[in-house]
């Protein structure tokens, strides 16, 4: 990361907190410890509010453990506190997962970018048949939406689709392809069309 900096590269950076990863390496504190200092190169940081609270510190008030309900001003004041602890952040980005079953979720997401914030649709009931690979498949439209558009609005919703079509699909890697990310940017739903 600090030679990637030194030539002037775009940093993205998805904490993806893994608590059996991190068990047998120092636990929550050791993943804080390594977050913290690679945080200081990151251009845009992406993550769930999981991996923002055990992969930075930074909780989000008003979220239970059940994941029953997302207070997107909790969420908003969580990535205003990264951004003023690590002023390099262009783009700070989260998800929004309320779990209702195994196989429904409402699914939304936010984007802080230049001092404002952005939020995707909002999809309510979002059928789910496997939940790998979503945050990824989000992350990934994410940087497509603000490499093609550079629109963080736009990047967002981007984001937003592709990560929920990757759910409608077994395995954790995105069958959807960009018509069906389109249609869903576009207003339509997140179930792929085959």
């Amino acid at each position: 990361m600090a030679a990637a900096r030194k030539y002037g590269t775009v940093i993205s950076y998805d904490l993806n907190y893994r608590p059996s990863l991190w068990k047998a390496n120092g636990g929550k504190a050791a993943c804080q410890e390594v977050n913290r200092r690679l945080a200081q190169y990151v251009d845009v940081m992406i993550g769930n509010e999981e991996d923002f609270t055990a992969g930075l510190g930074l909780a989000v008030e008003g979220v239970d453990a059940n994941l029953s309900a997302l207070p997107i001003d909790g969420f908003k004041r969580m990535i205003e506190r990264a951004v003023a602890e690590y002023p390099n952040f262009k783009v700070c980005a989260t998800t929004l997962r309320t779990v209702k079953s195994a196989s429904v979720n409402d699914w939304s997401a936010i984007c802080w970018y230049d001092g404002a914030f952005h939020q995707a649709m909002e999809m309510k009931d979002l059928a789910i048949y496997d939940r790998v690979g979503g945050g990824d498949s989000f992350a990934s439209g994410l940087i497509y939406g603000f490499l093609t558009f550079d629109d963080a609005a736009q990047a967002v919703r981007y984001g937003c689709a592709h990560g929920a079509l990757a759910m409608t699909t077994p395995g954790d890697t995105s069958m959807a392809s960009k018509a069906e990310v389109e249609r869903v940017v576009g207003g339509g739903n997140a179930r792929v069309v085959r």
